[in-house]
Order: structure tokens, then C-alpha cells, then sequence
């Protein structure tokens, strides 16, 4: 088909990211990018989230440009700028908006984000009239995509978001690396891990070998807190080499006893425009705790931001390429308002256009884990959330040093 002859020769399609990076930003945005371009689609980049819409724009040209999607992070920036009124910033902004859509001609705009930035999308959408299509992004793999997992007969609703499976294989990575310093020291690792209000992410450093887990879906009450010091002391004692790794989400409620007061540990008290404060410091807490009750030695690591950093692992390549092929079928139906999501959660060689289909933008909100994924009582992970992760990052697969040495009597 000749450049001319083009479907939408003449429009412009403008692509932002907003909130917190993922290892797969980049691959997303070259694989919309690229998509477009086919439908003839000038290709715009707006820097900065929705920022890059306010004052006088910052907008780039991405056509006919060349571009690492394996590279992780954004090279279009992202912020947490939200262009309805907050408490932070009482301004409306969409007058802004508005005016810059208008200026730089654009005709639709693919949102990269979570439920902060494609529930924006969608709230212009319906009450501008903006074409607007959303994208899914986060690491914490809590936006509710209705992707099914099928196990042992039965249908578990899961989610599956670009971003989650390379930030899964990293901490899943990063775990199996504490396990030689824990038993170094025959101590025990609090090993915190990013989640604010689910604990997709933490199962993946549980997945990596961590004995117990703690997640934000279940509160650490009074009454459950002794019962968790149980069963560290139980799982430490019978351990063989007398070392432990528990995995603890960001935003896990643990019962502060000085203050009697259950709630998450802030990193700081700040929040950004979508009300949201930064968390942080929860497994130095619990370490604590662990050393001072049960007189043994604990030491806290946190993940931090290892989990948004590096490449774009193949799995997350493949499923943005898959979900940007469900955007060019919702550009051509002028289905907006609409996010692209896999029906199933399937290995990396199912990942095929015909797996997909599309949620409705505004009703992408927080997904927590499925009860049937967690022993509540064990504090851990079960075989059914192994087995949607093995769909994901393949079997498990992890070096052991089994060593049982005579002791020497002199």
C-alpha cells in the first residue's frame, strides 16, 4: 500500500507515560509507535506525562526515528502530574490540555500508565470528547486486566501487566542472591519489596526462594503478629543451615505496639497529586522486632527501585508487542476509552493478538492478589501462584550448596 493510500494519513497519534517507570516503557512506546506509523499515524511523544500537555507543551517527533525498546524506563520521562484538581495542585488544568491538543494538531493519545494516569485519560475522554486509548503499566501488577489463569481445572482471575515480568525475574533474581548472605551469617533477611496495595510483586521474591512472605492484603493485627513470630522462630529453628529470607511487601499493616496503632511505615508523609505518599522501611522495622523478641540476628534489605531499573526482559517485549497489535485493531474500530489486556494468562509463546481483548479505561482499578494464591495461615505463597508465575518466568531453577561436614572431636 502506498504512502498516500494510507488509513489514517494526515492524523497524529501522541503517546505518554505517566507515574512510576517499568523495565517495559520503552518497548511500549516503540511498539505503538511503530503500529501507528503503518496506519499512517504521524507519531508524536509527549515528555512528562500529562505535563508535557501543560504551558506551552513539550512534545517530540517519534516518527521515522529510531528507538531501543530494550532498554528499560521511559525516554519520553513520566511524572505524577494530574490534569484534574487535587488537594496538592487545586488548579484545572484541562483548559491547558485542551489548547495543546489543539496546537500540535493531535488526534488521539495512547496513555502509558496505571489507574492515576488512564483513569485521567478516561475522565477527558468522556468529558472532553478526547479520542484516548490506555495502555497498562506497573510493576505491582495490580490494575485489574481480568486475565484469567487456568489451573488444575478451575478459572483464578489474575492480572498481567507489561512491567511486572521483568520486575518478577529481577526479584525473583535478587532474592536467590540474599539466600548465600543469610546462611553466611546463619541470620535471617527481611527483604522488603515494592507494593503498595497488593502483593503480586512480593510473591515473585517468594517464588525466588523467600520461606515467608507478608503482603498488604492481610493485615499484621496484634493477635496475627505473635502468631507470625511463631512461626519465624519454628521456621528458623528447623531450618538446616539456620537461615531464613522473609519477603515483606511496602505496604504491608503491621501493628505498631508503642502506639497501638495498626498501619504502613512512610517513607515520607509527602504525597504526590493522586494523594499517593511514598512508603517505606517496614523490613528494617520487622528486623527489629525479629532481633529484640526472638534474640536472632535479623538484618533488613531493601529492593527499592532494583525492581523498576534495567532491560526489558523477552516476556515483557513480546506481551507489548502483543497488546500494541490490540491497539491497532481499537484505532481502526474507533474503540477509544478502552485498554488493551490478555484474556489469559499463557507462556511466552501464546502470546498472539487473538489472546487478547479490551477492558473499559475507567474500570482498571487496584486488583488484589486472589485469596486462592496465599496461605494465610503459613504466611506463604501457594502452588497455584507458582504455577502462574512459571507461565510468566518459566520453571524455577536456583544453585544449592548441601553440605552436612563432619565435626572434628580434637
Amino acid at each position: 500500500m502506498s504512502q498516500n493510500k494510507k488509513l489514517f494519513n494526515g492524523k497524529t497519534l501522541a503517546i505518554l507515560t505517566g507515574g512510576g517507570d517499568t523495565p517495559a516503557l520503552n518497548s511500549s512506546i516503540e511498539s505503538i509507535r511503530n503500529r501507528a506509523s503503518v496506519l499512517g499515524y504521524k507519531v508524536y511523544g509527549i515528555r512528562k506525562g500529562w505535563k508535557g500537555l501543560l504551558g506551552d507543551g513539550d512534545v517530540v517527533d517519534l516518527s521515522n526515528q529510531p528507538y531501543d525498546g530494550f532498554y528499560g524506563g521511559t525516554a519520553l520521562l513520566s511524572s505524577r502530574t494530574n490534569p484534574f484538581p487535587s488537594k496538592k495542585n487545586p488548579e484545572d488544568r484541562v483548559p491547558q490540555i485542551l489548547r495543546n491538543l489543539e496546537r500540535y494538531k493531535i488526534d488521539v493519545i495512547v496513555t502509558i500508565g496505571g489507574d492515576d494516569t488512564n483513569g485521567a485519560a478516561k475522565r477527558l475522554y468522556l468529558q472532553e470528547g478526547i479520542p484516548v486509548i490506555g495502555f497498562p503499566k506497573t510493576i505491582d501488577n495490580d490494575l485489574r486486566t481480568r486475565s484469567m489463569h487456568h489451573y488444575n481445572g478451575t478459572e483464578i482471575e489474575a492480572v498481567l501487566c507489561p512491567g511486572f515480568p521483568s520486575a518478577a525475574k529481577g526479584i525473583m533474581e535478587f532474592t536467590h542472591r540474599m539466600r548465600t548472605t543469610a546462611e553466611s551469617h546463619s541470620r535471617i533477611i527481611v527483604l522488603e519489596v515494592m507494593g503498595r496495595d497488593a502483593g503480586w510483586l512480593t510473591g515473585s521474591a517468594s517464588f525466588g526462594g523467600a520461606d515467608i512472605a507478608l503482603i498488604p492484603e492481610y493485615e499484621i493485627t496484634r493477635e496475627r503478629k505473635d502468631f507470625f513470630f511463631e512461626r519465624v522462630k519454628e521456621a528458623y529453628m528447623t531450618s538446616k543451615k539456620k537461615a531464613l529470607i522473609i519477603a515483606v511487601s511496602e505496604g504491608v499493616r503491621w501493628y505498631d505496639e508503642a502506639k497501638d496503632k495498626l498501619g504502613v511505615v512512610y517513607a515520607s508523609s509527602e504525597v504526590d497529586e493522586y494523594g499517593h505518599p511514598r512508603f517505606g522501611g517496614i523490613s528494617g522495622v520487622i528486623a527489629s522486632e525479629i532481633t529484640n523478641k526472638l534474640k536472632i540476628e535479623a538484618r533488613a534489605q531493601i529492593s527499592g527501585y532494583y525492581a523498576r531499573a534495567g532491560e526489558c526482559r523477552l516476556y515483557d517485549r513480546r506481551l507489548t508487542q502483543t497488546l500494541a497489535d490490540k491497539v491497532v485493531d481499537l484505532l481502526l474500530s474507533n474503540q477509544y476509552g478502552q485498554m488493551p489486556v490478555m484474556k489469559s494468562i499463557v507462556k511466552f509463546q501464546g502470546l498472539e493478538e487473538f489472546n487478547t481483548t479490551s477492558v473499559d479505561m475507567g474500570s482498571i482499578g487496584n486488583m488484589p492478589l486472589a485469596e486462592v494464591y496465599y496461605d494465610v495461615n503459613k504466611f506463604q505463597f501457594s502452588d497455584a501462584f507458582n504455577d502462574f508465575m512459571t507461565q510468566i518466568v518459566g520453571e524455577q531453577h536456583f544453585l544449592t550448596f548441601d553440605y552436612d561436614f563432619p565435626v572434628v572431636i580434637p
